[in-house]
């Protein structure tokens, strides 16, 4: 078979191990032949491609980012999008294609296996917010930048005496805020999927100064407060209909210094999150979901998705991925409230 690779959204660390996987085994044990798309969804549209081999992948097993590189194009917004697609997979002489992206990546690529093309999607995000696997990979990358981050903020926080925010990423799922708030021992953690109290996030900064401790504040950048709204950066939406976050960590910075008197700074860590070398974990998880993608693909399994179920790799329907969004259960969050403050 011949089968294109795309990688779409955000950058991950892991992204480079899924496609050395999948190329690896599908070269050796296959014969297959691999054609890269570039940019996501517009390598497809554009019929954009690079060379994917045996030599092309090697070494990439450590680099973060994707050598296929990525972007937010949706077809399903272009004039005449998926035509398009599929004129230009059946001119390059694709039989199939492997997706790996997240919720908006695998989106499309559900809709475009109704539609007749062959797909199998491999489930990436940093957020851990995708439906039916139990954990994406670039997940436990983003965790520890961040935790890493706030264990060098403890240090000068309690030097000046300071509250620090630290916003991490998170739209509407709170699992980096929420793991990197344990690990990193947070004064509290603020989450998209429970709306906050400023005066109570108040009572455990104070409450954590009186201890002789400086509070660290762990915040997702979609958390909001109890009587306002998401803060987003402008009213500019992507081609998937997303605002762009940014702000809450400053806006609740500006809150505890007006009542508590005492001084707060914020940092956001953006997009540092997605960047540099993968853990082993991610490496690991990365390159078991490549190994199994091509195999689906080769046994004609079209419309699956790989996914993590316990310590197994299996298949799950490709439209399962996206019908609901992974967010942190109430429970799970309950659970480190004992923490706060």
């Amino acid at each position: 078979m011949r089968i294109g690779v795309l990688t779409g959204g955000g950058d991950c660390p892991g992204l480079n191990a899924v496609i050395r996987a999948v190329v690896r085994k599908g070269v050796k044990e296959y014969g297959h032949e691999f054609v890269g798309f570039r940019d996501g969804w517009k390598g497809p549209l554009e019929n954009y491609t690079m060379e994917l081999n045996l030599e092309t992948t090697r070494g990439i097993l450590p680099r973060g980012g994707t050598i296929l590189g990525s972007s937010r194009t949706n077809p399903f917004k272009i004039e005449n999008g998926v035509e398009r697609i599929k004129q230009n997979l059946a001119d390059q002489g694709i039989d199939a294609l492997i997706a790996i992206g997240g919720e908006d990546t695998l989106g499309v690529a559900t809709k475009l296996d109704a539609l007749g093309v062959k797909v199998i999607g491999v489930p990436k995000t940093i957020d851990n917010d995708l439906n039916n696997t139990d954990y994406t990979f670039g997940f436990d990358t983003s965790v520890n930048i961040a935790v890493e981050a706030i264990d060098r903020l403890h240090t000068t926080a309690e030097s000046h005496h300071r509250a620090l925010i630290v916003e991490v990423m998170g739209r509407h799922a709170g699992w980096i805020a929420l793991h990197a708030g344990i690990a990193g021992g947070a004064a509290c953690i603020l989450i998209p999927e429970v709306k906050f109290s400023v005066d109570k996030v108040c009572e455990w900064v104070e409450s954590r100064f009186k201890s002789s401790y400086a509070p660290i504040i762990v915040i997702a950048e979609g958390a909001i407060p109890q009587d306002g709204d998401m803060i987003t950066k402008d009213s500019e939406l992507d081609s998937f209909g997303h605002v762009k976050l940014s702000g809450i960590g400053e806006w609740l910075a500006k809150q505890i210094e007006e009542k508590t008197g005492k001084e707060a700074r914020t940092s956001v860590l953006g997009h540092i999150q997605r960047g540099g070398t993968p853990t082993a974990f991610d490496r690991v998880l990365a390159t078991r979901f490549g190994l199994q993608a091509i195999t689906a693909a080769s046994e004609g399994d079209w419309g699956k998705m790989v996914a993590l179920h316990g310590t197994d790799i299996v298949r799950v329907p490709l439209a399962s991925a996206t019908e609901k969004l992974k967010t942190v259960p109430i429970e799970r969050y309950k659970e480190s409230e004992i923490f706060f403050g």
